[in-house]
């Protein structure tokens, strides 16, 4: 049998403090540190403790080359190579490891940074909910609980030396962009017409051209920016209230103009799955329409592979996105969010999605606004 190192591998030491209960009865301190070792890899998606003898066959067996397990066991002792292979951290040639092996591979396929994979697998939220009934403490409650917050402005150089600069000149994007504000008042009832949808949706994820920029390398011009001019964020709905389109998920194709469905859960379990999807952030729930915002990475690897800005550049290329949404809302009058508090784990299993493949960032969504103002909005 053969064997070799996960390809994306961390190692953390982690520190966990709890009480010290002898020295807090000796009338000493009360806290005890414990030090260990934990393991991040993200085709796993979870976090997994080491035992410290491990460590060696950890730095020592390859990542891309095999090696025969006698000789790694030879090297290391049987019982540690054997925890490694059954915790996934090494993997073997054989079919019981197929499906590790696997999703060891699809990482490798995608061409991640080592580290940005980490961070993106391990930041990522399931079943996480904002206490129920949580209002947005005012700034009179967090001057009191955390003091006054750092000046809005800063001042750098010498003040006499600066440009004062001539005032902005009225233009034609003026009204749209002071009329922007995030909503989170939201008329349960409202519905959104279609026409306004598809405008929206075209306008911001839709391709306004297309061109061949090399045999089988096609690229779209959109109307915000994207690294390499690659968009790999897709646009996937979930519609509570639209006009003319059953409530469900669907992916937006940006060439076809076109929403595919991807299931239909009833209204109950709909409403459930947006509220999961935010985090049960509670204002945002009524919304009638949420796009998640999910970048199919290799599209912006397959140029920048392994490489140390690229996942930086997915998350610029979904605040150009989200902002556009914004712009786009706001000239139909109509209040929009975007969000990052989101549960990542749900969305990619409501929409068939794969966290090694397609990096959910955010959550953005727009309606028409409620009749009053139940949680506070900076218009």
């Amino acid at each position: 049998m053969q064997l070799r190192r996960c390809a994306v591998l961390y190692i953390e030491a982690r520190e966990t403090l709890g009480v010290d209960w002898a020295a807090l009865f000796a009338g000493g301190g009360t806290l005890a540190a414990t030090m260990g070792w934990v393991a991040l890899a993200p085709h796993l998606e979870r976090e997994l403790a080491l035992e410290p003898d491990w460590l060696p066959a950890l730095g020592a067996i390859a990542p891309t080359l095999w090696s025969a397990r006698a000789d790694c066991e030879q090297r290391f002792g049987a019982q540690p190579i054997a925890r490694l292979l059954e915790l996934g951290l090494l993997l073997s040639d054989g079919p019981e490891h197929a499906h590790l092996r696997a999703r060891d591979d699809t990482l490798r396929a995608q061409h991640w940074r080592p580290l940005s994979a980490c961070a993106h697998v391990f930041s990522r939220w399931e079943a996480m909910q904002v206490d129920s009934g949580m209002q947005f403490p005012t700034f009179e409650q967090l001057v009191e609980a955390n003091g006054a917050p750092p000046a809005p402005a800063i001042a750098r150089g010498a003040g006499r030396d600066a440009l004062r600069l001539p005032p902005a000149r009225p233009g034609a994007l003026d009204e749209t962009l002071l009329r922007r504000y995030t909503g989170r008042n939201f008329d349960p009832d409202g519905v959104l017409p279609l026409a306004l949808v598809a405008r929206l949706l075209q306008r911001c994820f839709g391709a306004q051209s297309q061109r061949e920029m090399a045999p089988g390398a096609m690229v779209f011009k959109k109307t915000s920016p994207s690294a390499g001019a690659l968009h790999p964020v897709e646009a996937y709905l979930l519609v509570q209230r639209v006009e003319g389109v059953a409530p469900g998920l669907y992916h937006y194709h940006p060439l076809d103009h076109s929403l595919e469905p991807l299931g239909a859960p009833d209204g109950a379990q709909l409403t459930a799955l947006a509220s999961l999807a935010v985090a049960d952030q509670e204002w945002f729930v009524t919304a009638p329409l949420m796009v998640v915002l999910a970048a199919r990475v290799q599209r912006n690897f397959w140029k920048y592979r392994n490489h140390a800005k690229a996942y930086r550049a997915l998350l610029l290329d979904a605040g150009h996105l989200s902002q556009t949404f914004y712009l786009l809302a706001s000239e139909a009058g109509l209040p929009a969010f975007v969000t990052a508090a989101i549960n990542e784990a749900e969305i990619e299993r409501a929409f068939g999605l794969d966290p090694l493949c397609d990096a959910v960032i955010a959550v953005c969504g727009c309606g028409p606004a409620g009749a009053g103002q139940e949680m506070m909005e900076l218009r």
